[in-house]
């Protein structure tokens, strides 16, 4: 079941790539992203309704859902967004592979869990990887204000991603369904992106085109739905390192789908960065002594 989680998560988070890029136009960026957690909550609620999954949540679960809404479906989304028009996709995507990093830190400090030398050796790997792969994107836009700006957005954006994962291994240590916990945490980043939008004066608008329409439900329903809830399910089944390690990989679906309908060219860095990625892979799942460190101090 990990195994169908985890690729399930990284062939969806791949293909969302070219959808998102689909989503540029007349639209501005904030309101984007409030269509698309608003037309994912209003047709989880009444999914989980219909199927009697809907579980009731105290105030403080329904606090950290909107924590948690701001932290993943909104303003991570909303740094990701504004920082595509000062840096690369490709540099955005080594920096959001920053996340298993982030992770693992943070679940020591906020969830008590042990890095183990496997992750910490895998996520090296993997973010070497990614600055292999995209090494002619890294080297084209370092060295001006932009960057900086893009780049500290993209940081910004992929931290608050990874607050929103200690929230969601927090709910489900304390038995709280998954699918009920992200249908508030989407309503509410919904809610506070249009009030975001309110105040930052963008026109709700919608471009009327069949590849803003169709990428929009692909996104609602295909990326968040099903991705988050996947992902999230994998977080509580084998730990918010591991299954950041996804964020690592489904750049290369990505990559892929642009290989063949965008024309992006593989260079030597790009197969070494892949030979590293898969390698760390290999690092991350294969069976391994355990070696445990930096968090026995804390339990």
């Amino acid at each position: 079941m990990n195994a169908v989680l985890y690729m399930l998560t990284v062939l969806i988070w791949g293909t969302t790539w070219i959808a998102i890029s689909l989503q540029e136009g007349i639209v501005a960026p904030v309101v984007s992203v409030f269509y698309r957690f608003a037309v994912a909550a209003i047709l989880l609620f009444p999914l989980l309704i219909l199927c009697k999954r809907l579980r009731p949540l105290d105030r403080r679960d329904h606090l950290f859902c909107m924590l948690q809404g701001m932290c993943v479906f909104g303003l991570n989304f909303y740094c990701f967004y504004t920082a595509v028009s000062y840096i690369s996709s490709g540099l955005e995507s080594v920096i959001f592979s920053i996340a298993v990093i982030f992770n693992a830190l943070n679940a020591v400090v906020f969830l008590r869990q042990p890095v183990t030398a496997k992750l910490l050796c895998a996520a090296l790997l993997g973010v070497a990887g990614m600055v292999s792969l995209f090494w002619n994107d890294l080297v084209k836009d370092v060295g001006n204000s932009d960057t900086l700006l893009g780049a500290g957005l993209c940081l910004l954006g992929t931290y608050g991603f990874s607050l929103g994962n200690m929230i969601s291994a927090r709910h489900q240590k304390r038995g709280r369904d998954v699918m009920t916990t992200n249908a508030w945490a989407m309503g509410y980043g919904a809610l506070f992106m249009a009030a975001l939008a309110t105040l930052s004066g963008a026109e709700f608008t919608i471009e009327m085109t069949p590849s803003y329409l169709i990428s929009l439900f692909y996104l609602s329903v295909i990326g968040s739905l099903v991705g988050f809830g996947a992902y999230f399910a994998l977080i509580g089944r084998i730990g918010t390192g591991p299954a950041a390690y996804a964020t690592v990989l489904f750049p290369l679906v990505a990559l892929s789908i642009s290989t063949v309908f965008e024309g992006y060219v593989w260079t030597p860095g790009g197969f070494l960065g892949l030979g590293l990625i898969l390698l760390g892979n290999i690092v991350m799942f294969a069976r391994w002594p355990k070696v445990r460190f930096l968090a026995q101090r804390y339990q």
